[in-house]
């Protein structure tokens, strides 16, 4: 075991006990699997087919709800096949895959989710200049930052990850998430700094800046007329919810994972299913019904396929 290329499999400890109930667990599971995927691509292809919701705010939401898809693709399959098995295991490179997938997902929502901010900004305190600074390459941009710079930074966590030597094979969760430092011998110093300018780049800066920008846009709205203020609230709350919901996640991830606290296996794990089957559902239910656009889509569609 002294060559990390000799390890083959890594055991998940973090499930419950599921032999008894590994059938009702998969049913569950594969349920909220299939909503996921099925809330989150109605809306997304409401924004595709309908050119009223061909817009910055609209098309970013796309995005979002696309990571959901992809998170929960990262996560469920292999949850699925571990309830229907007497061990759970995982090989290390797949291990350092679902790492870097989770994480690049994770950071591209906070950039979209500041792209948003920024648009709302521009919106509601510089009408006038709307288009000309919203245009369709400058949405492109942004959108292809969210989704490479998260890219980049993960790929270098999860290279250095890859060359640590091991001298645990039990990880204490349900998949790979920042708790794969805890099989190294050694906490690299590379992946300590590394990590803590990932976390500032992606997360806390992002975070900052989005929030800077929403209090602009509360005291231009205050100062303005009622209908500013109604346009802000309307366009706005959503955005701020799916803001505070996904900082949530990244404080439970920083505090659970990376700093190590014990907590009991029955905490981790209802703070673990919390992000994978509240988090990935949240973001759908909030845009569909407090955005008055996609909620009249909605509306459209299930009283068509009724008819």
């Amino acid at each position: 075991m002294d060559d990390k290329f000799n390890v083959s499999h890594i055991t998940l400890s973090g499930h419950v006990e599921i032999n008894k109930y590994r059938y009702l667990y998969f049913s569950v599971l594969f349920t909220v699997y299939m909503l996921i995927i099925l809330m989150n691509c109605i809306i997304v292809y409401l924004i595709c087919v309908h050119k009223d919701l061909h817009e910055p705010m609209y098309i970013f939401i796309a995005a979002l709800l696309l990571n959901s898809v992809l998170y929960s693709t990262t996560v469920y399959p292999k949850l699925l096949i571990d309830f229907l098995s007497k061990k759970q295991i995982i090989s290390y490179s797949a291990c350092l895959f679902q790492f870097f997938t989770l994480y690049s997902i994770g950071a591209s929502d906070f950039l979209i989710l500041t792209a948003m901010g920024y648009d709302r900004y521009v919106s509601i305190c510089k009408p006038l200049r709307y288009t000309n600074i919203m245009t369709k390459t400058t949405v492109n941009i942004l959108l292809i930052l969210a989704w490479f710079l998260p890219a980049c930074h993960m790929a270098v966590l999860a290279i250095v990850s890859a060359e640590a030597k091991l001298c645990n094979l039990e990880l204490k969760g349900m998949f790979c998430n920042n708790e794969v430092y805890t099989l190294h011998c050694v906490r690299s110093r590379v992946i300590t700094v590394f990590g803590v300018l990932c976390l500032i780049n992606l997360a806390l800066s992002p975070m900052l800046f989005t929030v800077f920008t929403y209090t602009k846009i509360l005291v231009i709205s205050y100062r303005s007329c009622k209908e500013t203020r109604r346009k802000a609230a309307e366009t706005c709350l959503p955005h701020l919810l799916v803001l505070v919901n996904t900082f949530w996640l990244l404080s439970y991830d920083v505090i659970i994972a990376r700093v190590e606290s014990e907590l009991p296996k029955s905490v981790r794990i209802i703070l673990t299913l919390q992000a994978i089957l509240y988090h990935p559902l949240f973001n759908p239910v909030i845009y569909g019904f407090k955005m008055k656009k996609i909620s009249k889509h909605l509306k459209k569609l299930f009283c068509s396929s009724k008819i």
